[in-house]
């Protein structure tokens, strides 16, 4: 399988095109040339699912399959496609340096992706204005963020699954009610209302189709960043195009289908139970057995934008993501030692204050 690589020259001065998030265009960063992106046409192919148990027998037609080069980071394991003409590189997830060891990794193609709607100039005030929100964040990395190199623009890896599902439960609904005793109170016989469940045995079916479940396709990040940047508005998804991609890195999955399906099982079933909960009714459920049935599986490997900077600062790695379609922010929360001792020492002398106030006056 052909290794795929793209390049968009620009018309004018012969340097590379990137994608502006802006504009919607290319743009040249060189002379400023724009070229408008060419509509897809029906040949794209669109977003369309592909059947999960084909890719599990490893049946995917040949089409769906690429072969890219990649760069893997010896210390968080993130696979990145870097430039063809890049020797050397820092890695966008930790700051690692990575020597531009080419390796060829062969995947499932993202169908779709998210075009970026922030430019790194908003990502990065989204950036500066989370971090000013922070009170004990030390005063350097902060400037190092306001005043430190570009961010960078990475399409990070998701798996969606859409499946049906049908759900035979047994469990119990709870009816509360309520029945009086005498007890004695401060010497007094006094009436005492007491709150009772009746519990009844049922069983029953729940049915649901899921749309799109989102599994985060990459172990780079900490689910803490990526858990806390959605939502993203996966209606505004975009057949792949590599013209999008243009001027920004993309990192291949390292979760692999399987595994991605086994995350979204859970999801699934969460969302069951709750349905289960719902049909149950009463005042009170009890949930004892759930079996389901899961038919009709597919999937679609997407790209989904993130600004990205990873600073060290005194040793430090400090990573920041920002949601490239929304411009929400999530990193590492810094904390600078002298200005929570300051903030102690300040604390300790307002109530030593107070103290004698109320000593000298009270």
């Amino acid at each position: 399988m052909p290794l795929e690589d793209h390049r968009f020259p620009c018309d004018q001065c012969g340097a590379d095109l990137r994608f502006d998030p802006s504009s919607g265009d290319l743009a040249c960063g060189h002379c400023g040339h724009r070229a408008a992106l060419e509509e897809a046409g029906p040949w794209g192919g669109g977003i369309r699912e592909l059947d999960f148990e084909q890719a599990m027998r490893d049946l995917l037609p040949i089409q769906e399959m690429e072969v890219t080069r990649v760069s893997q980071c010896p210390n968080c394991g993130a696979s990145v496609e870097f430039d063809p003409d890049a020797h050397a590189a820092e890695c966008p997830f930790c700051a690692t340096p990575v020597v531009k060891d080419t390796g060829e990794n062969r995947h499932i193609k993202p169908r779709g992706l998210l075009p970026f709607a922030l430019t790194e100039e908003a990502a990065r005030a989204a950036m500066v204005a989370w971090l000013g929100r922070l009170w004990f964040a030390p005063n350097g990395v902060q400037d190092y963020a306001r005043k430190g190199r570009r961010m960078q623009g990475i399409y990070v890896p998701y798996w969606t699954f859409d499946a049906d599902t049908r759900s035979h439960y047994r469990g119990e609904r709870g009816t509360v009610y309520y029945t009086t005793r005498q007890v004695m109170r401060d010497g007094k016989m006094t009436t005492q209302r007491v709150q009772k469940v009746r519990w009844r045995a049922v069983s029953g079916r729940v049915a649901r189709a899921f749309d799109d479940v989102l599994v985060l396709a990459s172990g780079s990040l900490p689910k803490s960043h990526t858990e806390a940047l959605p939502p993203w508005d996966l209606t505004r998804l975009e057949p792949y195009r590599p013209e999008f991609v243009a001027g920004f890195r993309a990192e291949a999955y390292t979760v692999d289908l399987d595994e991605g399906f086994a995350e979204a099982r859970g999801q699934m079933d969460r969302q069951i139970r709750r349905d289960v909960k719902f049909d149950i009714g009463g005042d009170r459920q009890r949930v004892h057995q759930v079996e389901t049935e899961v038919s009709e599986v597919t999937f679609k490997h997407i790209l989904l934008p993130v600004w990205m900077a990873a600073y060290r600062f005194r040793g430090k790695s400090y990573r920041f993501v920002v949601n490239g379609q929304t411009g929400r922010v999530q990193g590492e929360r810094p904390y600078s030692a002298w200005k929570i001792a300051a903030a102690v020492l300040t604390g300790a002398v307002l109530a030593a204050g107070l103290g004698y106030v109320l000593a000298v006056y009270g």
